[in-house]
């Protein structure tokens, strides 16, 4: 309300001001990458395929960038290239050698200097890369630095990449495997497959029949949930898994009488925990390992400690929040919005919901398929396309059962709608994925390839680093690997563009690259539990129904608390000389 003081205007009580959407804070997000890309230059490095030990003792291979290959991304000299190029067509031998073709040399030739272009070039297999490599910086016009922005509107076949078109493009991006289609695709899977769940009423009465019959024993599952779902992280890097599983968890952990806050927590920031602090995860710590040239898995002993301890102090610190909220409901940041899932539940109880066999049928069906989709994830690889089919059964033989034991009256029809229903619910959220992925679009992209400022931006901080002491060094790249994984949240995406930089540069500083590679870890694993870019987050704070913005109030707080945590065990790894 406003309050009149004597002939003074009304003060505006700022309690009262509605926080920011989280449509709104991405687009937020966007204009300042794209002014960002005003200020930066655009950069790129060139590539090469590395062979590698994975976690499982086989070869493995990866394209990574090369360290020492960064340049700014400047106009072709015409003039030198058109030169090299009549030189090399008297050189057959050389022809050879570069596999250019003898015709399509002399087409270009005779087109002339003024018509030479980079995509003419590209046809004679003499790329940015292979140009490079032969000549060096004396192929480009470095009298300008080029800036790659997207333009206001347009689209890849109308003048360009426009950053307006950020939402059409981040959603379209990808594929089946991972950001941005394959994950909003998964989200729409899995809100379905829920819908049919939650419409036969087996979670909300095998919910009541626990706590009717476990009294007292809420503060020992909880902490057990964390290292359960920190385990998953550390194990086999789960992380898009985590989404199917909140849906049960949140209207479970409100029922015990937390909120939806200590849910996410119990189940998403359990599982980022385990996987910064991982000793096997085949997503995070090994591909980093055999990108920056060191054994697979090793200093495991070192990261089990770590992880016992850092899981360990997280879950008392979400206790200790877990406790004041249970103790006092309307001091939790979602105590409006959590009301949803409170008289759902008051319902269940009000009516006195009976726990019956095809109930029961259903949870033991769900159980199975969770398992299944484990063993298939640890076992066999499966992944979003194996992921998003085995929920679509699990919800499938829900409603089957439901129908045939007619729990809440349930019909076929009745299958195809709460499928429908479940999907709409999450339809925003696949929109944020796409949303997000989008920011990374507007910066450029995340491909070492191709110019962008986000290239220039790794470089730079890399040029930083060289001369300053071990200790400084390694946590400068901590906080580096933190700040990164703000926009690139692909754990491996990570490892392949700044473990090729960070390696060879933790030499000339003094840092082990085993400390190298727990900067990257930790610093990839924490952060993904906050940034607005990270479409698994997005995936489960849209199941718990929180804004990102209330989400932030409460995590920025528990990643000062990680940072310090990932600080220390920084230190000590300097201090020990883990190798």
């Amino acid at each position: 309300m406003e309050e009149k003081v004597g002939n003074m205007k009304p003060k505006k009580d700022f309690t009262k001001m509605r926080t920011p959407h989280t449509y709104v804070i991405i687009f937020g997000v966007v204009i300042a990458a794209w002014i960002l890309t005003f200020l930066v230059p655009a950069g790129k490095f060139s590539t090469q395929e590395i062979e590698y030990k994975d976690a499982n003792g086989e070869t493995s291979t990866r394209t990574v960038l090369r360290q020492d290959s960064f340049r700014y991304d400047y106009p072709l000299d015409k003039s030198f290239v058109f030169d090299q190029l009549e030189e090399l067509a008297q050189n057959p031998s050389e022809m050879e050698k570069l596999d250019v073709p003898e015709e399509g040399l002399a087409a270009v030739l005779s087109e002339g200097e003024k018509n030479l272009t980079q995509e003419k070039l590209d046809e004679l297999s003499l790329t940015d890369d292979v140009l490079y490599d032969e000549y060096g910086n004396k192929m480009y016009d470095t009298s300008k630095k080029l800036h790659k922005t997207a333009k206001i509107w347009g689209t890849d076949d109308f003048n360009g990449f426009g950053f307006l078109n950020f939402v059409f493009e981040g959603l379209v991006s990808g594929d089946k495997y991972g950001s941005a289609v394959g994950i909003a695709a998964l989200i729409l899977v899995v809100g379905g497959s829920f819908g049919i769940i939650m419409k036969t009423g087996a979670i909300d009465a095998g919910i009541f029949a626990f706590i009717s019959r476990t009294k007292g024993l809420e503060r020992l599952a909880l902490p057990l949930l964390f290292f359960a779902f920190s385990f998953g992280g550390a194990t086999f890097g789960m992380a898009e898994e985590v989404i199917p599983f909140s849906m049960v968890m949140v209207p479970f952990v409100i029922a015990l009488g937390y909120d939806s806050i200590v849910a996410v927590t119990v189940t998403y920031v359990a599982s980022q925990i385990g996987n910064a602090t991982s000793w096997m995860s085949p997503f995070s710590v090994a591909v980093a390992q055999g990108i920056a040239g060191i054994p697979v898995l090793s200093g495991a002993t070192f990261r089990l400690i770590m992880w016992v301890v850092v899981t360990g102090l997280s879950a008392a610190y979400m206790m200790f929040y877990a406790e004041k909220v249970r103790k006092n409901p309307e001091a939790s940041l979602t105590h409006k919005t959590d009301q949803y899932f409170r008289d759902h539940i008051k319902k269940t109880a009000d009516e006195k919901v009976a726990f019956t066999l095809g109930h029961k049928l259903i949870l033991v069906e769900m159980l199975v398929v969770l398992i299944w989709i484990v063993w298939g994830v640890t076992q066999k690889g499966y992944y979003i396309p194996e992921i998003a089919s085995q929920f679509f059964v699990m919800g499938l033989a829900a409603g089957i059962i439901a129908v045939i034991f007619k729990l809440n009256d349930m019909r076929i029809n009745d299958i195809a709608s709460s499928f429908q229903s479940g999907a709409a619910d999450l339809a925003g959220t696949a929109i944020v994925v796409g949303m997000a992925k989008g920011i990374l679009l507007v910066l450029g992209g995340s491909d070492a390839n191709v110019p962008s400022a986000l290239n220039t931006i790794l470089h730079s901080i890399g040029s930083l680093l060289t001369g300053v002491p071990a200790m400084v060094g390694a946590w400068v790249m901590y906080i580096f690997q933190s700040l990164f994984n703000l926009v690139v949240t692909s754990n491996s995406g990570q490892a392949a563009l700044t473990m090729p930089i960070m390696a060879p540069l933790s030499d000339l500083i003094g840092v082990p690259r085993q400390v190298a590679v727990l900067a990257y870890q930790l610093g990839a694993g924490f952060v993904d539990a906050f940034t607005p870019v990270s479409a698994s987050l997005i995936g489960v704070l849209g199941v718990a129904r929180i804004e990102w913005i209330k989400w932030a109030k409460f995590q920025i707080k528990m990643q000062a608390f990680l940072f310090a945590l990932g600080t220390i065990f920084i230190m000590i790894a300097i201090a020990i000389g883990l190798q």
